[in-house]
């Protein structure tokens, strides 16, 4: 297991291509995943993320997506991959096979029967150290917005990070008040611990928290801008990260709008990513669908105003 240190930096949740006919590219996948690991400041690369439209792959699938990126970075960084199940059995069971994949880590997302029924903090503890147990395999926990059901109180989170698996935090708690109680109880457990923001949309704002770095799928589209706000917040400079901000900002109102990601804003993620030349072309599995007329001609003003535009017909 690696230590902590090892996953503090920005780590892209790594978009998807896919061909005309919905398989996927994994050519153009080990392309953006070599771009992406050679750039200063990216600590390591996330596959099977909601950027990289884990709910639209098959388990088999999801263990190619991560033996490919594994493959493109050839040991530079390590490879976390987001595990989606339903039980336990089935966790463990996704995650060997991540770790067959070459997978140094494994990010768990709540079984998505939590964000209907609920859970006990119990179950939250045992999912974690089953899997942490079964893989051997470093563990981030992927906490969802306080607004849901899968929601982890502070006290459930001070307990998994002194889990000896839980080596970082993806914290999208997205409400400002218990996000800062969320990271005080992650510090006060496990000062070592990895504490990234996942808030894409209002980036800055979650960094000045003190945290670790960020795991975004917006760093998949601009990471050097990202890794220039959080290294300016870790030097002080607060004009610096403002001015990097106010860069992202026209990319955050066309891909995020004003609220939380969704399935189409990764959709769109996508469509600004091929327009820009950093993917040959934007596809996505249905029932996701490509952005319409209007929106794409807002992405592309974007891109054209930042000087990125290379592909309005992507």
């Amino acid at each position: 297991m690696a230590s902590p240190e090892t996953y503090k930096g920005i780590i892209p949740a790594v978009s998807l291509p896919l061909h005309a006919d919905l398989t996927i590219d994994f050519a153009d996948l080990q392309q953006l995943a070599r771009r992406l690991a050679g750039i200063q400041g990216i600590a390591a690369l996330m596959t099977n993320g909601h950027t990289g439209d884990v709910f639209s792959l098959t388990v088999p699938e999801r263990a190619q997506v991560t033996q490919a990126v594994v493959e493109a970075v050839a040991g530079r960084m390590p490879v976390i991959s987001a595990v989606v199940a339903e039980g336990i059995t089935a966790a463990v069971d996704e995650g060997l096979q991540q770790k067959a994949a070459g997978a140094t880590g494994l990010d768990i997302m709540p079984p998505h029967h939590w964000l209907r029924f609920g859970m006990r903090p119990s179950h939250v503890i045992d999912y974690f150290a089953a899997i942490g147990e079964g893989t051997g395999l470093d563990l981030a926990v992927h906490v969802y917005p306080s607004w849901s059901r899968a929601s982890y109180s502070c006290e459930v989170l001070a307990e998994l990070a002194k889990l000896p698996w839980v080596k970082l935090f993806k914290v999208g708690t997205r409400e400002m008040n218990k996000y800062a109680c969320d990271i005080a109880a992650i510090r006060a457990a496990n000062p070592q611990v990895a504490v990234l923001t996942c808030h894409d949309e209002y980036l800055l704002a979650s960094m000045v928290q003190g945290v670790d770095g960020g795991l975004l799928g917006f760093a998949s589209f601009i990471p050097e801008l990202i890794v220039e706000v959080m290294q300016s917040v870790w030097s002080g400079d607060l004009k610096r990260a403002m001015a990097a901000q106010a860069k992202i900002n026209p990319f955050k109102e066309v891909v995020y709008g004003m609220g939380e990601p969704t399935g189409d804003a990764h959709a769109r993620l996508k469509l600004a990513m091929a327009m820009a030349g950093q993917l040959k072309a934007a596809h996505v599995r249905p029932p996701t669908e490509m952005p319409d007329a209007a929106t794409r001609m807002r992405i592309a003003q974007a891109l054209r105003e930042a000087g990125m535009l290379r592909n309005e017909n992507a």
